[in-house]
């Protein structure tokens, strides 16, 4: 049986139609490429950098090579799948705005999800306490995260209009991981997770 997605795993495949040719960059265990190829009959691949991780996904099947998402994208040609997807992992990339780069060159459309850093809750936790915030998309000590170039929907917007890359949709998330209406002014304010899917202009 198919395990059950995540909310926000759940709204990617909602994007992802039948047959296609998809890339999972930061794949982890494989469970959505491993949903869209038994529901959807995709052809997907995956990145993962933990050597860990990457052998879970062998064992189960499932085509995963061990890469870095700062670096090893530039080995695949333009255009090779029609959709690439990177799912809470474009925080925690050393150079994002590369690795955006190279998600809009080798896919017809990337799939781009992050924790919004500009969610209310996030703000009023640092603004009382003076800390870095914690909840439970950003569980880490400053000291201790991955994530290093945290950004809001507004940030990313920004740098999307900065290399002229069209953002095509984009679905935005409470903290439940459930969908919540576009809200103009207020989405960087009220959104905890956002989902974007982008192309080349």
């Amino acid at each position: 049986m198919t395990k059950i997605l995540r909310n926000d795993l759940q709204i990617i495949s909602s994007l992802i139609e039948e047959n296609e040719k998809v890339l999972d960059v930061g794949c982890g265990n494989g469970n959505l490429i491993e949903f869209l190829s038994k529901e959807k009959n995709v052809d997907c691949k995956g990145i993962e950098i933990e050597l860990e991780k990457m052998n879970f996904c062998l064992k189960k099947g499932l085509s995963v090579v061990q890469g870095d998402a700062n670096y090893d994208l530039n080995d695949f040609s333009d255009n090779s799948f029609s959709t690439v997807i990177l799912s809470q992992t474009i925080q925690a990339t050393i150079f994002p705005e590369r690795v955006i780069k190279n998600l809009i060159r080798i896919g017809k459309r990337a799939i781009i999800s992050f924790p919004n850093f500009g969610f209310w809750k996030i703000r009023k936790d640092f603004f009382f306490s003076g800390k870095m915030p914690k909840n439970k998309i950003l569980p880490y000590e400053w000291f201790d995260t991955p994530n290093i170039h945290l950004c809001s929907i507004n940030d990313f917007i920004k740098l999307c209009h900065k290399n002229r890359i069209k953002i095509k949709d984009k679905v935005l998330l409470n903290e439940n991981g459930e969908k919540i209406q576009s809200i103009n002014f207020f989405e960087n304010l009220l959104s905890y997770q956002v989902i974007f899917c982008v192309s080349k202009k």
